[in-house]
């Protein structure tokens, strides 16, 4: 049986083109998850891993989207070979079990890992230019201006959470937020 896995690194990104894409591929069943590759801890993929049989095809669309790290691939590929599975990376083909095979997939496994820390180095990078600025401020911004949410806040006194959600479109939790912040005087 033909099985594809299908993986996102946050919760934002969108696996549909990856669905579809295994779907043409024949895949009569596919797991998918939305996880960072940085995780050991892939619930989806590992329930796949216990699934697989002698004579399963694991289809992945990218070999980045399989492993965390060349150290990763290699184990994963050669515990799947030793279960007589079969690994398609449709952007590098059929992985096959011979020496040839072992090798190109080392290699592959150690360009994917060199892009991966990369990124991770860029991003990593942009952060300490970032900091140096007087403006910076960790994570992500305010969704709404002060003043705003201070309107927002007057609104409240005299309608009910839900009334000045539909109002202003800032949700109870955020309203609730700015009350006791408000209220700490911070």
């Amino acid at each position: 049986m033909k099985y594809g896995y299908a993986r996102v690194s946050t919760v934002a990104q969108d696996l549909e083109s990856q669905l579809l894409t295994l779907k043409k591929e024949g895949c009569e069943e596919i797991y998918s998850e939305k996880f960072t590759g940085t995780k050991a801890d892939r619930p989806q993929f590992k329930a796949l891993l216990e699934k697989l049989e002698a004579a399963d095809t694991l289809v992945v669309t990218k070999l980045d989207r399989f492993a965390r790290s060349t150290t990763d691939a290699i184990e994963t590929v050669k515990m799947l070979f030793e279960k007589g599975v079969k690994v398609h990376v449709l952007n590098m083909g059929l992985v096959e079990d011979t020496p040839t095979g072992n090798l190109i997939f080392t290699v592959m496994s150690a360009f994917a890992q060199f892009e991966r820390d990369m990124i991770v180095e860029r991003t990593q990078e942009g952060k300490a230019i970032a900091k140096q600025r007087d403006d910076f401020r960790e994570g992500r911004p305010n969704k709404f201006t002060k003043k705003q949410l201070e309107h927002a806040l007057k609104l409240l006194e005299f309608n009910s959470y839900k009334q000045v959600e539909e109002m202003t479109g800032i949700s109870k939790s955020t309203l609730i937020r700015a009350k006791k912040k408000r209220e700490s005087g911070e």
